[in-house]
């Protein structure tokens, strides 16, 4: 059964983005950005909610087609625009590059995409998505690129909660820039 895979960036306070959905913050150089598009390749499908589909979907489409691209990330453009993708939003009316909107988190709907035939895990992003999922323990792996930067204030990845949620390290990464990749599997 394939896993679903919260994957995130966030400051070292906790924060995924500043006041006005800032991420200037994020140090990402190609070494990042290359493990990102490694990992991101390997996926059966990304699933994420309304803001971080339009966040993305604002650039990634046609960002092969900038002149100044850089290699790695006319890569990406090209995984993230063939990758399937299903978007959790109550709101959104039409996606293109292959998306598909769902209106609801549904745990056995869930259950039913882990077990569909396909390789490659499903990666989860956005916060408030990953808090649903998370409530209802469809999340089986945690992995956040730690940033070297304090935000003072932002968006948290996590809500507060009173759900106590055992993990277990099962790898953790530096990477030249400063970034500390860390994964943990979920104890469910």
């Amino acid at each position: 059964m394939r896993k679903i895979v919260l994957m995130m960036s966030v400051s070292l306070d906790g924060y995924i983005e500043g006041p006005d959905r800032d991420i200037s913050w994020h140090v990402v150089d190609e070494e990042l950005h290359q493990y990102f598009n490694d990992t991101i390749r390997q996926m059966g499908a990304l699933l994420g909610g309304r803001v971080t589909h339009e966040l993305m979907a604002a650039y990634w489409p046609t960002a092969d087609a900038d002149p100044d691209a850089s290699a790695i990330e006319a890569d990406f453009a090209a995984i993230w625009r063939d990758m399937p993708k299903y978007v959790y939003s109550r709101t959104l009316q039409s996606a293109d590059w292959n998306t598909t909107i769902v209106r609801e988190v549904v745990p056995e709907e869930v259950e039913a995409l882990k077990n569909r035939p396909g390789a490659g895990d499903l990666g989860l992003g956005g916060a408030d998505l990953a808090a649903v999922f998370l409530g209802h323990g469809l999340v089986d792996e945690i992995h956040l690129c730690v940033h070297p930067v304090l935000i003072g204030r932002g968006k948290p990845l996590f809500p507060d909660t009173d759900a106590l949620t055992p993990l277990r390290l099962i790898e953790s990464r530096t990477f030249g820039n400063g970034v500390v990749l860390l994964r943990y599997a979920v104890r469910g």
